[in-house]
Order: structure tokens, then sequence, then C-alpha cells
């Protein structure tokens, strides 16, 4: 259930506190960051949502995703850590997840004895599909966003993303 909306903007509350504290100090990094940390929980709830019906996750559903779009249908557990940029351990708890769920499988690496794969099923890459769709036909959640803002806010974060030496 989402939060009671409220009857003003808490992140510009937040400004004015701020730079009546610290007048030359930051204000608008701080409302920047807490505005994308606030937004990443708006898009998380509304994605969740739309995929619920799907028994996923929209971690799962990147994972999932990740193997749909693979070659072979199926990759190393620890070469999804990398794709995704997650921990290992959020990597065998999302596969569990999808394991679970009947749309993955784990299975010995054909060539290198220490690694898992994960492998995508043909449930796996129909529920994909669907999600997929109810995700598109959403917008990926993100109105009232249009594609023009939707490329400025891409630019702008892949710089911050670039900076911090997310990809080369």
């Amino acid at each position: 259930m989402p939060a009671p909306r409220l009857p003003f903007d808490p992140i510009e509350e937040a400004r004015r506190h701020w730079e009546a504290r610290w007048p030359d100090d930051a204000s608008a990094e701080m409302v920047a960051v807490t505005s994308i940390m606030r937004v990443h929980q708006i898009l998380m709830a509304r994605l969740n949502e739309l995929l619920e019906p799907f028994g996923l996750t929209f971690p799962r559903y990147e994972a999932l995703m990740l193997l749909h779009f693979s070659s072979r249908g199926s990759l190393p557990l620890g070469k999804i850590g990398e794709r995704l940029q997650v921990h290992r351990t959020s990597v065998t708890n999302t596969i569990d997840g999808l394991e679970r769920a009947g749309l993955v499988r784990r299975a010995p690496h054909e060539s290198d004895r220490r690694a898992v794969l994960a492998e995508i099923l043909p449930e796996g890459r129909r529920v994909a599909d669907a999600a997929t769709e109810v995700l598109n036909a959403a917008a990926f959640g993100t109105e009232p966003l249009g594609e023009d803002d939707l490329s400025e806010l891409f630019g702008v974060l892949r710089k911050l993303r670039d900076g911090a030496g997310d990809f080369a």
C-alpha cells in the first residue's frame, strides 16, 4: 500500500532546512541524491506491483531477462553477478527464487567444475515474454515522463555512472 500523499514536497522542505543551517554547502547535491533515492523507491514499488502476477520481483525479472537474452540460455552465477552488478549472495537468492518458481534450473558448468550455471527453462522464457509485455505497456512505470525526458535522464545519470567507473 503506498504511503499517504503529503501536502508538501519533503525533499524541498529538507533543502530549506539544509540551506538554513549550511547555506553554502551541497544543498543541490543533497536534493538531487535524495530525489534519486526516492524515485528508486517509487519505481521499484511500481515495477514489483506489475510483476507480482508473474511471481517476480524486479531483481528476479532482470536475472531472468539476462538468461533469456544469453545465446545459450545459461550463464555462470558469477557472470550474472557481474552483469547485474550485484553481490554473489544476491545472485544466489535471486536464482533460488527463480528456481523455486520453476523458471530456471541450476546446472553444472560443462568445462569448469567449480562453476554453476543458471539455465532458463521454457516456462521462464514464457514468463519473461509475458512480463516484458506488461512492463512495456506500462512504460516501465516511468509515467508521466516522455521520451525526451527519459533520454535526458539517461544521459545525465550515465555521466554519473561513467564518472564512478561503472563501465569501460
